[in-house]
């Protein structure tokens, strides 16, 4: 199968200070979503004791249609205008890390075949979520459901977070939405994590690109050669070295002079590396609205096409009235 969007982003965990906020300080703003990785929290999350996704009768998966719906209509219920993002080829660079988890999940899949066949459904589960891939029929299927909600969604050229990065910076959502820390680096001036409607409202975070920066100490294209040498989704980095080492070593030495005293050689040109971030390939050709949900159709989509219950269906549909009223223009939006 084919897997897209297949990442884990760099990891600033130690070295940034997100906020809290609640649900309430989004409404009314126009958030840009990374779907492939929201996609991947459902794909690994939403599944039953054994480990086992949620299919219909004809063995269709469809955890990320669960997911997608509910989380989707009570972001809208909330007054929340999502956008979602769509990962498109990823770059040549991140051939290696594609490969990589390729046989950590094809690994996972079979340490879960043999934990059913032990019968032990806790170590089934641990492993099942591990070895969650997207394919072809994953991102189309969650584009239907999309069009029938009436949600808009944009399908980059190659990394969704830069593409919905690109929306931020240029006044068209408030913030991007993601679990990496990749949209710092591509220059997102406002993210959130943790976006779900799970009543613990105390783990959703918000970071600001210029207050990080300033709390660092480094401008963004240290901070860029920081993750370079922490290790991307595009470069293995340098064995030892974790994001506070880092922050050190650039503080005090340009990364080309570091790696020279140090003979280091990356397996990649070091400004081709930079530039995935500092000057990602971006679509342009997108048309963002939201319409009015398709009750009809979604009904047919979910109901008879992958056995969703109607009463279920209908209490999102309800949700999503906040879409079946005048159509506001991104400014009313974004003026929020």
């Amino acid at each position: 199968m084919l897997f897209i969007g297949d990442r884990m982003g760099v990891k600033f965990k130690d070295i940034v200070t997100p906020q809290k906020i609640n649900l309430k300080d989004l409404e009314g703003k126009i958030i840009a979503i990374d779907a492939a990785n929201t996609l991947y929290q459902f794909l690994s999350g939403i599944r039953q004791r054994d480990g086992t996704p949620l299919t219909d009768s004809r063995g269709n998966i469809t955890s990320h249609l669960t997911g997608l719906l509910y989380r989707t209509s009570s972001i809208v219920e909330k007054g929340i205008k999502p956008i979602y993002v769509f990962d498109g080829k990823p770059p040549e660079f991140k051939d290696t890390t594609v490969k990589e988890r390729r046989a950590v999940r094809a690994e996972a899949e079979q340490k879960w075949k043999e934990a059913l066949e032990e019968g032990d459904e806790e170590k089934a589960r641990k492993f099942a979520s591990r070895s969650s891939r997207m394919s072809p029929y994953i991102i189309d299927s969650a584009k239907k459901l999309m069009d029938f909600m009436g949600i808009p969604y944009i399908q980059s050229f190659s990394e969704g977070e830069a593409q919905a990065t690109y929306l931020v910076r240029n006044n068209e959502a408030w913030a991007v939405s993601s679990q990496d820390y990749d949209c710092l680096l591509f220059g997102s001036e406002k993210i959130v994590r943790n976006l779900t409607i799970s009543g613990k409202l105390s783990e959703l975070e918000y970071l600001d690109l210029k207050k990080t920066l300033s709390q660092l100490g480094l401008k963004r294209e240290q901070l860029v050669d920081v993750a370079l040498l922490v290790g991307t989704d595009f470069n293995k980095g340098v064995k030892g070295i974790g994001a506070k080492r880092a922050i050190k070593i650039i503080k005090s030495n340009t990364l080309e002079k570091y790696m020279k005293e140090k003979d280091i050689e990356f397996e990649h040109d070091l400004d081709e590396l930079r530039n995935l971030f500092l000057n990602p390939e971006i679509n342009h050709d997108y048309n963002i609205k939201w319409n009015s949900v398709d009750i009809e159709g979604l009904e047919n989509f979910m109901c008879n096409e992958h056995d969703f219950s109607k009463d279920r269906l209908q209490g999102a549909i309800k949700k999503m009235e906040n879409l079946n009223t005048k159509q506001k223009s991104l400014t009313d939006w974004f003026g929020k």
